[in-house]
This record gives structure tokens, sequence and C-alpha cells, in this order.
């Protein structure tokens, strides 16, 4: 029968609307990303971290259909970016893209680092790793990890290098040179790389450890020379530049470079970023790029790393770096 109560029909028609409403209304709420994806990188601009973010950043929002915006927080050694991505809304439009050093060495280095870097973070993806490079000064006589070896041993605390400060990755591996060979480098301590690089360079200090991307210029000007990197082989950038494993048996300090989402993030987002990311890591262009940093990257395009294997590295990190820390007796209030 047809409805001829007004009332009814106005009735009627409210809880129809409702009923198609539903599913609409569902729908725009369980869309992701539905604003800009911000990934916070806790490093100034310009440095390695900060690099890899916006080249990975671009290359991810084409694949996810979605604006992908690098935000800078330095300070406190990365601690402040960190706490940030930790204690923000957990829907995945905030992002960690963090390097070893911030979220395996801080925890032991701090007496409060601010997070956990296990239980506040969800692994997204591997991106790769940067190996740093023992540079000198041209003018220093040692030519070879052997030859600076051997100089160090025959005049003990002699020799200095220069660190981006107190702790940092550039300080620890002078550290682990030091207990691995028997020798006794003095550390010299910077506000960040940039000065204590110019003061090698100005051959104040004789050497220092620096990551690939921010020193091969200097390198290929011939203004540093490499004695070795410090990964467990050598860099195909520099594939003529030995390793100091290959004179120190076992000596290994690379850094790493991945992307963190803070923990809580639902499931099915936390999915999306992965795969994303497993997409953007796969294209040719974004390696390319990567590569020519001097990034050695995570993985091959039809096997990235997985999120559990990226888990499984930065606890295998923080267990080394604590011993580290604890033997070089570095502490930051």
């Amino acid at each position: 029968m047809l409805e001829t109560n007004p009332h009814r029909r106005a009735w009627l028609a409210t809880a129809l609307f409702a009923v198609l409403a539903v599913p609409l209304l569902c729908a725009a709420q369980g869309s992701y990303p539905s604003r800009p994806i911000v990934m916070i990188v806790p490093q100034a601009a310009g440095g390695t971290n900060d690099i890899v973010g916006r080249l990975v950043s671009q290359k991810l929002g084409e694949v996810m259909a979605a604006s992908v915006v690098v935000e800078n927080r330095p300070g406190a050694g990365g601690n402040i970016g960190t706490q940030a991505v930790a204690r923000a809304a957990k829907d995945g439009h905030t992002l960690l893209m963090t390097i070893s050093s911030s979220q395996a060495i801080n925890p032991a280095l701090y007496k409060n680092a601010g997070f956990d870097p296990v239980k506040d973070f969800k692994p997204i993806s591997l991106i790769g790793a940067v190996p740093n490079v023992l540079l000198v000064h041209p003018s220093f006589p040692a030519k070879s990890t052997a030859e600076l070896v051997a100089l160090a041993k025959a005049k003990p605390g002699q020799y200095q290098y220069a660190s981006a400060g107190n702790g940092t990755l550039n300080h620890l591996l002078g550290e682990m040179l030091n207990g691995m060979a028997g020798i006794n480098l003095q550390h010299v301590p910077y506000k960040g790389v940039a000065p204590a690089l110019n003061d090698v360079l100005g051959g104040q200090l004789p050497m220092l450890f620096a990551s690939l991307p921010s020193s091969l210029a200097h390198i290929k000007a011939g203004k540093l020379r490499a004695l070795a990197v410090s990964g467990a082989g050598r860099s195909p950038v520099l594939p003529d530049v030995p390793a100091i494993a290959e004179t120190v048996p076992g000596y290994n300090g690379t850094l790493w470079i991945g992307l963190f989402a803070p923990a809580g993030v639902p499931a099915d987002v936390l999915a999306q970023l992965q795969g994303g990311m497993a997409k953007a890591l796969a294209a040719k262009d974004l390696r390319d790029k990567l590569e020519q940093q001097g990034v050695e990257l995570a993985g091959t395009p039809d096997r990235p790393v997985t999120p559990d294997q990226l888990a499984a590295l930065l606890n295998e990190d923080i267990a080394k770096w604590a011993r580290i820390v604890k033997a070089s007796g570095a502490t930051v209030d």
C-alpha cells in the first residue's frame, strides 16, 4: 500500500539515508592514508639519513598514491625525533626513518633515552647499510690500517681521532678499533660531524670515521684518504679500499637505515606500509639513486628483508653496542 502519512514518509527517508550512509562513512573512516604521511628523520637535514629519507619518501608516495613528507627533528643524538614518533598517533601517519646508531646505541648510551627501541616501535622495512670510512688527512704517514695500527702501537696515546660527539657511532667505531687492535687512539669529540670533518680536512687532527655518503666527495677530490671501510666487507662504491676486518678480524661497524611505525598501528595499515616499501625498494630508479649515495641495499627486488629480520637485526645490535658502550665508558646524561 502506498504510504500517505507525511511524517512516516519523512521517518522512512531518514532511516533509508542512515542505512545507505553507514558503509560510506565506514569507508571514509577506514581509508588509509587519509592525510599526508610524515616521515620523521631524527637527524639534521643534509646528513646520510636525511638524504636516504627524502629519496625513499618520494618513491613510497608514488607507490601508495599518497603524500609522504620528510620532517627533520634533530637533537639529543636522535632521541627527540624518536620520542616524537613513539608518542605519535597510532594511525600510520607518522613514521620513523632512523639509523642504527640512534635506535640501537642510544638506549645504552643515555641514562634515559625516552623510548624503548623494541616495545615502542614496529619494523616496516630495512633500507640498507651505510659503511663508515676511516679517513686520514693526506699528510698522515699511514697508508693502510696495518700501518696505522703499527704507528699507534709504537706511540701509544699520541694519535687522535675526531668524532661528531661523545657516544656517537664514529666515536664508538674508534673505541671498537682500540679494543680489537690493542691500540690507544685518543678521542676528540666535536659538536657534530661537520666541524669534525672540517678540522681533519684542515689538518688540525689526523683522522676520523665518517659515513660514506658524507665523505665520498672529499675522497674523490683527494682531500682525504680512505684507509678502510667499517663494514664486514668492501663497499661496491670503493672497491679498492679494504675493510678494517681484513686487518682486524671480526671488526664490523656498519650503520643501517630502517623505517619504523609506532607500536599500536593497526595490522592492516602496517601491512600496507610494509607492502608499499617492498614495492618502492624494488624500483630500479630508487635503487640506483641509493647505491650512488653509497647505500648497500638490503635484500633484492624480489626478496626484500622481512620486518621480522629487521627486528632480529635490531635486537642483535642493541646487545652488541651495549657491550661496546660499557667498555668505552661513554655516557650521556
